[in-house]
């Protein structure tokens, strides 16, 4: 039986850090890709041709990602921390 738990808690382990590396590759390949698209769709479509809005909005579109992974890399923390912090109740129920 502890061997179940062993290989549950290592599986678990592996695919936790699979979506950790999921993540960082998308959001380094659209850090990558949305700021230059928005740089010049921008520049073609919305400020016809004035290349200082197009960078500003490119640079908007930049810092909309990172923040947009600082919170999603937070929120995974404080979930995981709240995960951790709740099993070892459980389990102490249980020897009791």
């Amino acid at each position: 039986m502890s061997e179940q738990i062993v290989i549950g808690k290592a599986t678990s382990s592996v695919t936790a850090a699979r979506g950790v590396l999921v993540k960082l590759v998308l959001f380094s390949i659209s850090l990558g890709v949305v700021p230059i698209s928005s740089y010049f769709a921008s520049q073609k479509y919305l400020w016809n041709g004035n290349s200082t809005y197009a960078a500003l909005t490119a640079i908007v579109s930049a810092n909309v990602i990172l923040v947009a992974y600082i919170i999603t890399s937070v929120w995974e923390d404080t979930t995981s921390t709240r995960d951790v912090s709740a099993k070892p109740s459980l389990e102490t129920k249980k020897h009791q």
